[in-house]
């Protein structure tokens, strides 16, 4: 198998269950009321409870792929995934449907564990950044195409067109679990005889700061799907069809442009000074959505504004991926890198669940001085990962390498 061969083979994965998951976000809460029969707040508070078990359940499975092996658990994970997904084909009762969103929240939070813990297994240190930078490109493809084969199902309407959405979702993770089989077993690491907590990573306060202030950085995940919507139709004038367009814009700008974004990013100096520009990038989104309610700008007045700021979100989307990458695992022991991943991961889960009741009261109902506190938040959150990066790092003996040109 070639040196290139488990990037391809990480590629392929992705594309898999991406394209399947793509059709599933945009059909299944349609799915859920039309046809199955749920409330709306029933179906929220379902999932809000499953991405909560999920969260937790990240770091025992994290750390079940450092014993086991990550492609073996992998592997199992997203045949779990697959099965939870499918199981929504024949569920019609809500006690049902909560199990089966607590199955599927727990098996996706632990397979980006392992999936993590493999990549680091398969994928030397330096090139680990570039690498997820290429697979959140083709994350977002695969998220754009399948959404395009949603709109497919929600134009028709039909319960077979829900159900054959379901169908190639579970087909996908399937596909998935296939291709990371394929993959090599990742190269073992050395663990120290010294005997550490079972889960030591509980009781890491330094990367513990860390991931908080990556939570805090991913609060522009609801900010796209949920508040930018809100804020458009209730507080501008642009028009409602503008709320495609800008997912349209977040999706392709990610796909074309989040590899070019991590270049450089190769330690922890870097990653601090891209996660400080991303927090003031993201800050910077907040003003210009904030000047968009201006009366004055009138419909493409509004929309222009609502575009630049929607750039600005972009950019510090792709600057706070590629740096919390990089320090997610650069922080991590080599022995527990799932378990880690596992507890870093919880930071996409706590921003789906907390993010959109925070931001709804923040933004929709406070208005201009919701986004400008909400500004100042992503500046010092940003600002905060350099003290807290070397607090890690001295915990752990480490000293930023000096560059080559520097070290002459």
């Amino acid at each position: 198998m070639s040196k290139r061969s488990p990037v391809r083979g990480l590629a392929a994965a992705q594309l898999a269950n991406s394209l399947g998951d793509g059709a599933y976000y945009v059909t299944s809460a349609l799915y859920f009321t039309g046809v199955v029969g749920l409330s709306p707040t029933r179906i929220g508070l379902a999932l809000t409870v499953a991405w909560a078990i999920g969260a937790v359940a990240g770091v025992p499975l994290g750390a079940l792929a450092d014993r086991r092996g990550p492609r073996g658990v992998s592997v199992g994970l997203a045949l779990a995934t697959a099965a939870a997904v499918l199981s929504f084909l024949v569920i019609r009762s809500y006690p049902a449907f909560l199990l089966a969103a607590v199955a599927y929240a727990v098996a996706q939070c632990g397979l980006a564990a392992a999936r993590q813990a493999l990549l680091a297994g398969l994928v030397g240190p330096g090139e680990r950044t570039a690498v997820l930078a290429r697979l959140q490109s083709v994350l977002n493809a695969g998220l754009a195409v399948g959404a395009g084969i949603g709109g497919l199902a929600l134009q028709h309407d039909t319960t077979g067109g829900y159900l054959a959405v379901f169908a190639f979702d579970g087909a996908g993770f399937v596909i998935c679990a296939a291709l990371l089989a394929g993959l090599p077993k990742a190269a073992p690491v050395a663990v120290p005889e010294v005997r550490e907590a079972r889960f030591a990573v509980m009781r890491d306060r330094p990367y513990a700061v860390v991931t908080l202030l990556n939570a805090v950085l991913l609060l522009r995940m609801p900010l796209l799907s949920l508040a930018v919507p809100l804020w458009i139709v209730s507080r501008t004038d642009a028009p409602g069809w503008l709320v495609s367009a800008l997912f349209v814009l977040n999706t392709l700008g990610v796909t074309a442009f989040q590899v070019r974004a991590a270049r450089g990013i190769d330690g922890a100096g870097a990653a601090t000074r891209g996660l400080r520009r991303a927090g003031a990038m993201l800050a910077l989104s907040c003003v210009v959505f904030a000047v968009s309610a201006q009366d004055r700008l009138g419909v493409w007045g509004a929309s222009a504004v609502l575009v630049l700021a929607s750039v600005f979100l972009l950019v510090g989307e792709m600057g706070q991926s590629a740096g919390s990458w990089q320090l997610a695992f650069s922080l991590a022991p080599a022995h527990q890198v799932g378990q880690y991943q596992g507890f870093f991961g919880t930071g996409v889960p706590l921003a789906r669940t907390v993010g959109p009741l925070v931001l709804t009261a923040l933004l929709v109902t406070w208005g201009v001085p919701g986004w400008l506190l909400l500004g100042a938040v992503f500046l010092a959150a940003g600002a905060a990962f350099g003290p807290a990066t070397r607090w890690a790092r001295r915990t752990r003996g480490l000293t930023e390498a000096r560059p080559a040109a520097a070290a002459r």
